[in-house]
């Protein structure tokens, strides 16, 4: 896909500067393979430990059921499974959602995000089958306000200083300025 985007030798010279670092892509958005490695090595182990978290408990309620308080203890265990598992949840989708409003931000060229992030109603923004629903108007209204936040691609005017052009928009060298006359 990325191929096809690039061309040949555009996409040829990527790969080569890359190296053997990968990239994926998600619905568009770069993300480091080393994040989605991270976050989904998190999410493995989370599963592991509630499959043996589940298994110890079978193995507790077949082996002892005329212990009345070990029962009791083993209920205690599974509600406690149950909310562990509805945190690790919210976490996860909590996740997903800083992930996707970040991609969001950044493909709405904000300077900075967390300045950004303070200014919006988070509230009001939900992640729906991975799209944000009610950032767009939210990001609208903030470009009209506080356009600073963000790059709008304005092409700055002739400030008249150093660089490539002079005050009179002449053309400047600075391989051709004689050092030696400042002695």
């Amino acid at each position: 896909m990325l191929k096809e985007l690039l061309g040949d030798e555009l996409y040829s010279q990527v790969t080569e500067k890359l190296g053997d670092k990968k990239i994926m892509v998600d619905d568009g958005n770069f993300i480091p393979k080393s994040r989605f490695d991270q976050v989904n090595q998190a999410k493995k182990d989370l599963e592991v430990q509630l499959k043996d978290r589940d298994t110890q408990l079978a193995d507790l309620s077949k082996n002892n059921k005329d212990n009345e308080s070990l029962l009791n203890q083993i209920k205690d265990l599974q509600a406690l499974n149950k909310q562990t598992t509805t945190d690790y949840e919210s976490k996860i989708n909590q996740m997903k959602f800083d992930h996707a409003l970040e991609g969001a931000l950044n493909n709405a060229k904000c300077k900075n995000s967390k300045a950004l992030r303070a200014l919006l109603d988070i509230d009001n923004v939900k992640l729906n089958e991975g799209k944000l629903e009610g950032l767009e108007e939210q990001l609208n209204k903030l470009k009209e306000s506080d356009s600073y936040l963000f790059d709008l691609e304005t092409t700055p005017a002739n400030t008249g200083g150093l660089g490539n052009f002079g005050r009179s928009g002449a053309e400047v060298n600075m391989f051709d300025f004689n050092f030696q006359s400042l002695k």
